[in-house]
């Protein structure tokens, strides 16, 4: 196995070349999307220096403390992303949405620190933080694109729930396949890497340790793990997300409440 090759500056110069190609490219086809390629290069440049640098620090001081600080406030960011794409309008929306992205979150990253990486000490950041941060994203797209969803589906089937209530449905019958539905849809993403990873494409996380030496076979059970953890996370994040959803939108009578 040979050693990684480290990219130094001038790597990076022509990597950004692939970029002035895509504008360019835009520029020649009329699409007007220069501008928006430029802002994403420079923010895409600049956050993951900030972020290399960040995570140097917090990985020399190995503190328990600043790993979890650093943690929350990824789970707060990925809160408020995952809220807008939602609603503003659901009262109580955000700690149900944090809640459920931290639970979903913490459930799976216990157990896999605990049970199967088993790194020493427990908060390790060089396996904690790249962990929490997959399943963080994840279950914040899960729970957002389930939300909206669930709480769309609600707002436009209000005749249709309705007359199932007066029926003599419960809200929980009334729902069931609208909630569903949301939920598959929030587990589409996941369900579908899982189907063709390895075969039609290879993820990150294996990409990245094949890039920096790791032996295949390991990068390939790392990202076993990975996708496990994706799918309990995914699963768990949208079952609450749209439950919270649920019993904001009825109230104490049974009555649908929209917003």
């Amino acid at each position: 196995m040979t050693s990684p090759i480290e990219l130094d500056l001038i790597g990076l110069g022509w990597a950004l070349g692939l970029m002035v190609f895509a504008i360019a490219l835009s520029a020649w086809q009329r699409l007007g999307l220069e501008g928006d390629l430029a802002i994403a290069t420079a923010r895409t440049v600049v956050q993951l220096l900030m972020v290399g640098y960040l995570l140097a620090l917090v990985f020399e001081l190995r503190n328990p403390w600043v790993v979890l600080a650093v943690l929350g406030v990824m789970l707060a960011i990925a809160t408020t992303v995952a809220r807008n794409r939602i609603s503003k309008k659901i009262p109580g929306l955000l700690p149900l949405v944090g809640g459920a992205i931290f639970i979903s979150t913490a459930l799976t990253l216990a157990y896999t620190t605990l049970l199967v990486v088993r790194p020493s000490p427990w908060y390790d950041p060089q396996y904690v933080i790249p962990l929490a941060g997959i399943l963080l994203g994840n279950s914040m797209n899960a729970a957002a694109i389930a939300g909206e969803r669930f709480a769309s589906t609600l707002s436009r089937s209000r005749l249709d729930i309705e007359t199932h209530l007066s029926l003599g449905a419960t809200p929980q019958q009334a729902t069931r396949e609208f909630r569903n539905d949301a939920i598959r849809a929030g587990l589409i993403p996941t369900l579908n890497a899982m189907l063709v990873v390895g075969i039609v494409t290879l993820p990150g996380i294996i990409t990245g340790q094949l890039l920096g030496g790791a032996e295949p076979l390991n990068a390939a059970l790392y990202q076993m793990l990975i996708m496990f953890m994706l799918a309990f996370a995914t699963l768990v994040a949208t079952l609450l997300v749209t439950l919270g959803i649920f019993r904001q939108c009825f109230n104490q009578a049974a009555q649908l409440v929209t917003f």
